[in-house]
């Protein structure tokens, strides 16, 4: 893989590489290392490997310290992803935060809120597989539904192919409508009236971000990664990972608001969008970085 790597970046000759995700963070950046070329790496989360510790934790750890060692420069999307890799010595070079990618708040515009016909649409986007929270959403999607009879539930977003044969008779007799992979997203997100993620872990969740940006109330996993994309109360809330029942009892809250507070939670929810994580705010940080190398080399 490294030797693939490196037949590319001699192929292309170039300033400098930016890299992202584990795989290209680590083998990309041995590879630049051998060939002197500078790079940028982006740390968009742990992984699993390493979020469940054991020796699987300790190789990849292993293989991230040699990967990132010569980097110009390493962001991460949160701040616990930053504190890990520094209290495990992995980073000892220059590091800073970024709010995740950013959201392409033109991309992702402020929609007004659905109209008030009595139903309310919870919408969950991303793979269905058992790190996503989908088995919880399951769960607790038929305990609201036998509460409430005006609770709409969809999920849209791809199955992982080992994933299949488990998640199919657990999905069975569930009141969600899985929609499968769907290419205007934005439009699943403006007819919605929240959005919600069980996720386990996340580096920075750009469904989060994009479902804010649209002006949606976002209900997610307290958990880095998740809880930088809202203000608790303000433009959404946050619940256990794992936990069916807190799961439960944020989306009984969201249910309990009247019609303008749930309207103004979307408003303020695009409103942190706009201060906190426009896609202008990484593409600047990572110019300056690239002009500082450009100069230095």
């Amino acid at each position: 893989m490294i030797r693939d790597y490196k037949k590319i970046i001699k192929s292309l000759s170039p300033d400098v590489v930016l890299t992202y995700t584990i795989k290209p963070n680590v083998y990309g950046g041995m590879a630049c290392a051998s060939l002197g070329v500078p790079y940028i790496a982006n740390i968009t989360g742990l992984g699993t490997a390493v979020e469940n510790g054991g020796i699987l934790q300790k190789i990849t750890l292993t293989l991230y310290k040699i990967g990132l060692q010569k980097a110009q420069k390493v962001f991460f999307q949160n701040s616990a992803n930053q504190d890990f890799m520094l209290e495990h010595r992995i980073i000892k070079g220059a590091y800073d935060l970024l709010p995740g990618s950013g959201v392409n708040l033109e991309c992702h515009c402020f929609e007004e809120y659905p109209e008030d016909d009595g139903t309310l649409t919870f919408l969950f986007i991303g793979r269905l597989m058992k790190d996503k929270g989908i088995e919880e959403l399951i769960e607790a999607s038929k305990t609201i539904c036998q509460r409430h009879n005006h609770i709409k539930f969809i999920a849209i977003g791809g199955c992982e192919e080992d994933y299949k044969e488990r998640l199919e008779p657990i999905k069975a007799n569930c009141p969600i409508q899985f929609l499968g992979p769907q290419s205007d997203v934005h439009g699943f997100i403006k007819n919605s009236h929240a959005v919600i993620l069980p996720t386990y872990h996340e580096g920075m969740s750009n469904v989060l971000q994009e479902a804010a940006a649209s002006g949606r109330p976002v209900l997610a996993s307290d958990i880095p990664g998740c809880r930088e994309t809202f203000d608790e109360g303000v433009s959404g809330f946050g619940f256990k990972p794992r936990d069916v029942d807190s799961l439960c009892e944020a989306i009984e809250k969201f249910i309990a608001l009247s019609y303008e507070k749930k309207a103004e939670m979307g408003r303020a929810g695009r409103a942190k969008m706009e201060r906190e994580f426009n896609r202008d705010i990484v593409v600047q940080k990572y110019m300056d970085e690239i002009n500082k190398i450009a100069k230095e080399h």
